[in-house]
């Protein structure tokens, strides 16, 4: 194997215990083995990759769901391996912390860019290069957001490597002094590596914590309320985004 394609068409059924056919168009990418098995359960379809690092669902309109781990480089793994299949649009149903006081739990926000502290990212591009999502992709998944009666913030996210930082106060700091809406750990990898490799690509966020207030920590208690109350809109408003684009058969990417 001397080609990333070449690769990638190895790796991708290894680690998703998935063939490369049996991806659809459409995916959805996730930290969350609860979000395939509630995708799996909606569409009445089996769970692959059990035994993997990775587990997948595809449903029978031709959208598939990929729980990818956590963390930048499990993202741009992800986002590598895909090149095998090349979908035409990848929305990430990922959860972030807010920053602001506009950023309360159970917010959604699709970020309008990402800052790269990721240090992943590096590997694909230069640092000055800005992680963006594909836009066409983000203005059909606001319209849908609306049309279930949700609000969403845009703005910009700072992505970290770093998963331990809430006691840091000259972190905390930066974060302010940088104005960022949210904070999470791979929405500015996933950019950069769709960017790099061609795949139109997009975030939807879920505030599930207020890092910057010592209240507002994540535990495994308010966690499991946040994923309670929120995380089923989450994954309907992504299930529906992408199966109606898919129908629609739009274009995410256009050219002349």
């Amino acid at each position: 194997m001397t080609t990333k394609v070449e690769i990638a068409r190895s790796w991708l059924p290894r680690y998703t215990g998935t063939q490369i056919d049996d991806f659809g168009d459409y995916i959805l990418i996730t930290n969350f083995k609860s979000y395939v098995e509630s995708f799996a359960e909606r569409f009445n379809v089996d769970i692959r990759g059990l035994d993997r690092p990775m587990q997948t669902a595809t449903s029978t309109e031709g959208l598939s769901i990929i729980n990818y781990g956590i963390g930048s480089p499990n993202a741009a793994l992800i986002m590598d391996l895909l090149v095998a299949r090349m979908p035409r649009g990848v929305l990430f149903l990922g959860k972030c912390g807010g920053l602001k006081d506009s950023t309360q739990i159970g917010h959604f926000i699709l970020p309008i860019a990402a800052i790269r502290g990721d240090g992943t990212s590096n590997d694909y591009f230069p640092q000055e290069v800005p992680a963006l999502p594909s836009f066409k992709l983000h203005k059909f998944v606001s319209d849908k957001v609306l049309a279930y009666n949700q609000e969403y913030r845009t703005g910009v996210v700072y992505t970290t490597n770093r998963r331990v930082w809430e006691w840091d106060e000259l972190f905390r700091q930066r974060l302010r002094d940088l104005s960022c809406l949210a904070i999470d750990m791979e929405t500015a990898t996933i950019f950069i590596v769709g960017h790099k490799n061609g795949i139109p690509r997009g975030a939807l966020l879920l505030v599930s914590d207020v890092p910057v207030m010592p209240e507002g920590i994540k535990t495994e208690e308010s966690d499991r309320l946040v994923t309670e109350q929120w995380a089923g809109l989450h994954l309907d408003i992504g299930i529906s985004a992408m199966t109606e684009i898919g129908l629609k058969g739009e274009q995410i990417k256009h050219f002349h």
